[in-house]
């Protein structure tokens, strides 16, 4: 890693267990371990936007802290969720101003899923927020994004651990997944939102954790099963699991490779 000049960071989807990947940021940056690529795909386009864009990981947590999801005036009754994904629009400007990839400061690739032709699209150029909006629209929950004449939802329907972008781009990858499930009681299904989300992992884990394999570094901390994708209430413990889960990593890592140098004298 030492020698590393391309490192590369991918941020996984996860609700609002993406804060997560605002705690294991902060832990990367202190161990100035600091990616020049980044790849997200719904939670982690937001976090890895904002992070692209230069905003520090405080900055990145006070975003989600003052940024309500469930607010009255972003319901919609006419369109194909709960909540108009465009109406988001202007908390993103505010972050946003240039509205564009090329203004941010990190190169940045955000994947989105093309409903109509079931593939996955890799957005890394001109307009950002609105694939930004797209990558994390929630199926049945925010509506999908028009671009272009093509209508997106979110990007962890077909590919919740967005590594291929970074594969030729990156010498050196870290995987950020805070979407690890366990099995759930027949009891834990009360809500339309917990079948959802039951749905949305049996369908993205199998996918994510083949690729684990391609990073050098995978934090996933397991604790994060105890918390919906939904659940804005423990904003602090879960940016304190990604924390920890990360200096973990890092130093196991770091002890790795003293004894991979060890080895080699």
């Amino acid at each position: 890693m030492k020698n590393s000049k391309n490192i590369g960071l991918v941020l996984s989807g996860g609700g609002f267990k993406g804060v997560a990947h605002i705690g294991a940021i902060q832990a990367f940056e202190e161990a100035n371990i600091v990616p020049k690529y980044i790849s997200g795909t719904s939670a982690g386009a937001i976090v890895g936007s904002l992070y692209a864009g230069g905003y520090s990981p405080e900055e990145i947590k006070d975003f989600f802290k003052k940024t309500p999801i469930f607010k009255f005036n972003r319901f919609t009754r006419k369109k194909a969720g709960f909540l108009d994904s465009e109406k988001f629009l202007d908390d993103l400007k505010t972050f946003f101003p240039d509205n564009s990839f090329e203004a941010l400061q990190k190169k940045l690739c955000i994947t989105a899923t093309n409903l109509v032709e079931g593939t996955t699209k890799v957005f890394d150029t001109g307009e950002l927020i609105k694939p930004i909006l797209a990558s994390a629209a929630f199926p049945g929950v925010f509506t999908p994004v028009m671009i272009d004449g093509e209508l997106y939802a979110d990007g962890g329907i077909l590919d919740n651990f967005p590594i291929q972008p970074l594969k030729k781009k990156c010498d050196f990858i870290i995987g950020i997944d805070v979407s690890p499930i366990k099995k759930p009681k027949i009891t834990d299904f009360k809500h339309s939102y917990n079948v959802m989300q039951r749905a949305y992992y049996l369908r993205a884990m199998p996918n994510a954790e083949v690729k684990f394999k391609q990073c050098d570094i995978v934090v996933q901390p397991k604790k994060l099963v105890n918390h919906g994708i939904f659940n804005s209430s423990s904003l602090e413990k879960v940016y304190d699991m990604g924390y920890e889960e990360a200096k973990q990593q890092i130093s196991l890592f770091l002890k790795n490779q003293e004894n991979d140098s060890g080895d080699k004298k």
